[in-house]
């Protein structure tokens, strides 16, 4: 069985430099960041039992123990929540809905707008017309983080390519189950890519946010959209993604173009 919280705390241990928690440094360590007895003294705990939780021999400690833990390894929120999720003995795994009709509809009705549905899986689930045009990455029954890293054509695709491939990996650390027999197996696929197996191992945890993405498309250049992330009420698993032009700006007129009916709209690279 892996031990998903004992790795977790050693990569994040990993990464606390001493002099930011106060830890004097004596000249030259033998490993990065933290030491096992400088992260249990300052989470308030033995270092046996620290021991114990990176071996994964306790894999369930309290919510005071991890609580201790978050604040010693200078976690954010959403790591911190992380961290709990990994020790809890009983992670809830609500049924996964089917996607609603209405939910098509909607995101069909986004006509000068890019948008689809994917799940905590990062799965497409459903797209409208100009999400297709833009990327064959958002076609339905696609995986975005598989095809992100194993497909050379998305490498092409974003200029800022290892940015979105980090934030990537950290949204599904975030979001996804490890436990998920589907997760398990798209781990052991995607940990053959070299640059996925980096940057898993960082062990960053970061939501997807809305934010600027910029894509070099192959027949109408290059466009900057901001992509937002809408929940679906009753499908919590389930999230809209829908991307935005600036008003009058050149990438409003690039999704013009590629929302045209005729030769030089759509994907084509393949």
């Amino acid at each position: 069985m892996e031990n998903l919280l004992g790795e977790f705390i050693k990569a994040r241990r990993a990464r606390v430099r001493p002099e930011e928690v106060g830890v004097r440094n004596y000249g030259r360590r033998r490993v990065p960041g933290l030491r096992r007895d400088e992260l249990a003294s300052l989470a308030g705990l033995s270092e046996p039992y620290l021991t114990r939780l990176e071996q994964g021999v306790d894999r369930h400690p309290s919510v005071q123990v991890l609580e201790s833990l978050a604040g010693a390894l200078r976690l954010d929120p959403d790591a911190a929540a992380h961290l709990l999720a990994l020790a809890d003995p009983n992670p809830t795994r609500a049924p996964e809905p089917d996607l609603a009709d209405d939910v098509q509809r909607l995101v069909d009705a986004w006509e000068a707008a890019p948008a689809y549905v994917r799940n905590r899986r990062f799965e497409v689930l459903a797209a409208n017309k100009l999400a297709l045009a833009l990327a064959d990455l958002y076609r339905p029954g696609r995986n975005l983080v598989r095809d992100l890293f194993l497909d050379p054509v998305n490498r092409r695709l974003f200029p800022d390519w290892a940015q979105i491939a980090q934030q990537s990996v950290a949204a599904l650390r975030a979001e996804a189950d490890p436990r998920d027999p589907r997760i398990v197996e798209l781990l052991a696929e995607l940990r053959a890519d070299a640059d996925f197996a980096r940057m898993w191992a960082l062990h960053d945890v970061r939501p997807v946010r809305d934010e600027i993405k910029r894509f070099d498309h192959p027949e109408v250049g290059r466009l900057e959209l901001r992509r937002q992330a809408l929940t679906i009420a009753g499908a919590e698993d389930q999230v809209i993604i829908v991307y935005q032009a600036a008003a009058q700006s050149p990438s409003a007129a690039a999704l013009a173009r590629l929302s045209a009916p005729g030769p030089d709209a759509g994907w084509s690279d393949r």
